[in-house]
């Protein structure tokens, strides 16, 4: 190895916990995460030395590589959920204790939501909401067009909000909204941790395009942190409800130009996930001229 090719131990150790997080994230099991890392490394090792120096981004073609690995895990017929829930309690070292401590993070049930999608669907939710790899990113680790992978985040996130939402009555699910609007305005973390689940999940998408948080925040208490950080109080900023694909979510608005939209999925009286949007690009139609039929109360999509 040339000195040229050494990399600090924190950078090694970072990318090692980042790959391992993808692989959690996809296999939902820390014995399967530690063997598909170890795997990805015994491919790059395999490597010429020539083919290794004329990979630019290595970080990147190793998330591709494990990215490729999960895959064709989760397509295994005989590979069910109990099978990637093995007792990691029985391991040890380093990687498990992080492993252990990612759990405690992320919500087991939604780890079990995520196992009942479709491989394909879990892999691009995963990959472009949990970890926000850009689409060109998801697709070359999928083997589609970022379209395709686009469609199957979208799929996945669908999904997901079926089966942790229960239905309510649009009477319900409008007053719980407003009541995180006003939460939110007066900056009162107290009222909007107690109208948030315990284990609320918050995905933020950027697409890339603005400073956005690129894992999700899960907790109750984390999730108002995020929220209230995100909506703090500025003269030229508001916040306000709306129609967002169909339910009553938030809309900010900053210097009267919409800036995040923000859809509530609620069971019962309380919000078990939020989903912020922040992409520019997705946020286009919301910022276009009113047509001369349009209203307050036109229903408007946001993808996210």
């Amino acid at each position: 190895m040339d000195h040229s090719d050494t990399v600090p131990i924190a950078e090694l150790l970072e990318e090692r916990q980042f790959l391992l997080d993808v692989a959690y994230w996809m296999l939902g099991s820390p014995g399967e995460a530690d063997s598909v890392v170890d795997d990805t490394y015994r491919r790059w090792y395999g490597l010429s030395d020539t083919a290794r120096r004329q990979i630019a981004a290595p970080r990147s073609w190793l998330a591709r590589t494990a990215g490729g690995i999960c895959l064709r895990r989760l397509a295994l017929p005989d590979r069910g959920a109990a099978g990637r829930r093995e007792d990691h309690r029985t391991r040890t070292g380093d990687a498990e204790a992080a492993r252990e401590q990612l759990e405690k993070e992320v919500s087991r049930v939604l780890l079990n939501v995520l196992d009942s999608l479709p491989p394909a669907e879990r892999a691009a939710f995963v990959l472009s909401d949990v970890f926000g790899m850009t689409p060109d990113t998801v697709a070359d680790i999928m083997g589609r067009t970022a379209p395709e992978c686009a469609e199957l985040a979208d799929r996945g996130r669908h999904s997901l909000r079926r089966l942790r939402s229960r239905p309510t009555t649009a009477a319900e699910h409008d007053a719980v909204a407003d009541a995180v609007r006003r939460a939110c305005v007066d900056e009162d973390a107290e009222s909007l941790v107690s109208l948030l689940c315990p284990d609320a999940t918050a995905f933020f998408d950027g697409g890339g395009k603005v400073r956005a948080l690129t894992r999700p925040v899960h907790g109750s208490r984390q999730v108002a942190r995020s929220l209230l950080t995100l909506l703090a109080h500025h003269s030229r900023t508001t916040v306000t409800t709306h129609s967002v694909n169909g339910r009553t979510g938030l809309v900010a608005r900053y210097d009267g130009q919409v800036a995040a939209v923000i859809s509530l999925d609620i069971a019962g009286h309380h919000v078990v996930q939020v989903w912020v949007v922040l992409n520019p690009d997705k946020l286009r139609s919301w910022n276009r001229p009113p047509t001369p039929r349009g209203n307050r109360g036109t229903r408007r999509s946001c993808s996210g």
